[in-house]
């Protein structure tokens, strides 16, 4: 029996980009695990990724090319070949090119975060075919927009330095289900005397863990900085030459915070004064102490209305106090531009320039109503065509009734690349079989840490899976595109996949890092302890001119949410209840939900509700409801439970629609209104109603 071990990288969306070690015999994976000498990994996976191989040797694996044979998501289809799908595709795609190719439209996000198999040899197709642009919002571009006109590029606190750190608020995430790797370094640091405080709406499993959890209304995270921001500057809980030598506009924003007192604060987050004034204390007193005081700022405080804002605002707490003087200090959103990518190597955008004008952009978090647009000179022509690859849209994305409405179009073409026969693989014409992980070749960033990572194939492609850059391949040359950067191999695209000039990347060597796993981007401890922020001034701007010209306030503010009580009181006389839909722990994304033992583990939608929300709608623990607004309404357990604050309902999310008794998910009552920068979505600015469902309505449900 041959026995090999090969490196390999976890692909999926979540910061910690683990590498993996894949036991191999005779052509079969046989385990997954945990790199040990990997630091951000430490030999630890969580039980998602432990299972991939359940996942890889799936029974319900798509293994060939199929055609619908049924109506638009009845999921009825015919195996085919891959030269009779190929031949469709591209005689499909390109009858429409000859009308106008910007009514093709390639729907991706992060079904795998790897350069290779995601938007290189797409990119490459798509702008060579002319195709319309996908805006991809549907995460954090609102934060990191807010980010970028704060402090610069998205770089922040180094995941290794967490255990040193003496203070960190975790804000607006649950990293014991979505960030495992930071959990285990905020554990490290609370064993040696570090204080760790949750700010969420809802008492997440973290939060449960943490020594104070601040529950604040949703959508007030930007406000509660400013009020943090009005006690430092009030009680001079400030660095001040940190403030001198390395930030902007701070006596207009001395100015703007005087006005968020205490109790303005706490009034709008719905929170005690006492908890507004002792956070911004506590934070203020251990950076002047030159202890790291550490804030990992997560993407549920992004998903609403002022969510650009909110993460502006926080992102200008680190500077005020001198934070980013230590290693564990400072502010980690994300270390996405950590990375040298050469994003033009991959991509070829220079391939769509034979079209002269740029093609329109479309923006992802709004399929819903652009698949349902009709031609006209402001949109341009109606979506002919949707190619979708690593992504689930009629699952994750927004008012989720009207993107199944578009996707049901008969005249609609919907190309779906997928492993398993997801929602929106059943409104597809063509479906085609893809490799997971452990088939193809990959090389990876990452959002959570600072290494470079490899992904080996561990196995031969199951069935007649291909990889996502071959199948592009395919579809060029059934094209006739002939440019030489259609016939580039996967170790081509990877080896071009950093710059090699770039300081950061050290001499960045496909094929080195191939045999190793994974390499250390050459970072500074602390990349702000002496300024150098990578905003037009080089400094934290506190005043933004860029954004003034963009139309934006300069300064931090507060945006109240789109659907409040208190924003707005008619709204919310009808719809009482706000709600939230972060992830389960089972789950990432719309990922892993086919799984069985994951979703036994799992069990069936739920929501979390207060017991006196509950009591007053006559709901017990463990009763069927409805939960509506204008948008449409979806069915869950509920769980009477104090983890969710009153007027607050919580369903842990993204469940396959397929697999809920109702077949609907969260996104039934989510919006497609944008934030207030990067266009990205508001999943959590949601008013809702709930209502027990009557016995045989319940019984059917169950």
């Amino acid at each position: 029996m041959s026995t090999t071990i090969v490196r390999a990288a976890c692909p999926h969306d979540c910061p910690d980009t683990c590498a993996l070690l894949v036991t191999v015999k005779d052509g079969v994976a046989t385990e997954v695990r945990g790199d040990p000498e990997h630091p951000p990994t430490s030999g630890v996976l969580c039980t998602k990724v432990a299972r991939y191989t359940e996942r890889t040797y799936h029974k319900d694996r798509l293994l060939h090319p199929l055609r619908r044979v049924g109506k638009k998501g009845e999921g009825k289809f015919e195996r085919i070949s891959w030269d009779e799908a190929i031949a469709t595709i591209a005689d499909r795609l390109g009858a429409i090119a000859l009308r106008d190719p910007q009514a093709i439209l390639p729907y991706s996000y992060a079904g795998t975060m790897g350069l290779v198999q995601g938007e290189s040899m797409a990119g490459r197709f798509f702008n060579r075919l002319g195709a319309s642009q996908l805006e991809r919002t549907i995460c954090a571009s609102a934060g990191g927009v807010g980010y970028r006109y704060t402090v610069g590029a998205r770089i922040g606190t180094d995941l290794e330095q967490v255990n040193n750190a003496k203070l960190i608020l975790i804000w607006g995430g649950n990293p014991i289900a979505s960030n495992l790797h930071f959990w285990t370094r905020v554990q490290a640091a609370k064993r040696n005397g570090a204080r760790i405080i949750a700010i969420d709406p809802y008492r997440s499993l973290t939060a449960e863990k943490c020594h104070q959890h601040i529950a604040l209304l949703p959508g007030t995270d930007a406000a509660l900085a400013l009020g943090m921001m009005h006690v430092l500057v009030a009680e001079n809980l400030l660095d001040g030459d940190y403030i001198a030598r390395h930030t902007l506009g701070f006596e207009q924003l001395k100015e703007r915070v005087a006005e968020w007192t205490p109790h303005r604060t706490a009034d709008i987050c719905g929170i005690s004064v006492e908890e507004v004034q002792g956070l911004a204390r506590e934070y203020g007193r251990v950076a002047l102490a030159g202890e790291g005081a550490m804030i990992r700022a997560n993407y549920g405080l992004q998903r609403v209305r002022g969510g650009g804002m909110a993460a502006r605002n926080i992102a200008c707490l680190p500077a005020l106090v001198g934070a980013w003087r230590h290693p564990s200090g400072g502010i980690q959103m994300s270390t996405s531009d950590s990375f040298p990518r050469d994003s033009a190597a991959l991509s070829r955008p220079d391939l769509a320039a034979r079209h002269g004008a740029p093609a329109r952009m479309v923006n992802m978090s709004t399929i819903g109503d652009e698949l349902l647009k009709p031609a006209s000179p402001a949109f341009g022509p109606k979506i002919d065509a949707v190619v979708v690859y690593n992504s689930n849209p009629v699952a994750v994305a927004p008012e989720s009734a009207k993107v199944a409405e578009g996707f049901a179009r008969e005249d609609l073409f919907t190309v779906v690349l997928e492993h398993f026969q997801t929602d929106t693989a059943d409104y597809a014409d063509i479906v085609l079989p893809a490799t997971t992980q452990l088939e193809h070749v990959d090389v990876h960033s990452a959002y959570g840490h600072v290494y470079m990572m490899a992904n080996n194939a561990a196995i031969a492609p199951l069935g007649e899976a291909k990889p996502n850059t071959e199948i592009f391949r395919l579809l060029a040359a059934a094209m006739g595109f002939g440019e030489d950067c259609f016939k580039e191999c996967d170790d081509a695209i990877a080896a071009a996949a950093f710059r090699r000039d770039h300081p950061r990347s050290a001499g960045y060597d496909w094929d080195e890092l191939k045999e190793k796993g994974w390499q250390r981007l050459s970072m500074p401890a602390a990349p702000f302890a002496e300024g150098g922020f990578t905003t037009p001034s080089g400094k934290c701007e506190f005043y933004s001119e860029q954004m003034k010209v963009a139309g934006l306030d300069p300064l931090p503010a507060y945006t109240p949410p789109y659907e409040s009580v208190a924003s707005n009181p008619q709204l919310g006389a009808k719809y009482p209840l706000a709600m939230i839909s972060p992830p389960a722990r089972n789950f990432l994304n719309s990922s892993f939900v086919n799984v069985q033992s994951l979703r036994d583990t799992e069990g069936e939608p739920h929501l979390d509700m207060h017991p006196d929300d509950a009591a007053a709608r006559g709901i017990a623990d463990g009763d069927m409801a409805r939960i509506f607004n204008d948008r449409g309404s979806m069915q869950a357990r509920v769980r009477v439970t104090d983890k969710a604050r009153l007027g607050l309902v919580v369903g842990l999310s993204i469940w396959w629609k397929k697999f809920a008794a109702d077949g609907k998910n969260a996104n039934e009552v989510t919006s497609q209104r944008l934030t207030d920068m990067g266009n990205a979505p508001t999943f959590y600015d949601v008013l809702v109603q709930v209502e027990r469902m009557a016995g045989d309505d319940a019984a059917a449900a169950a």
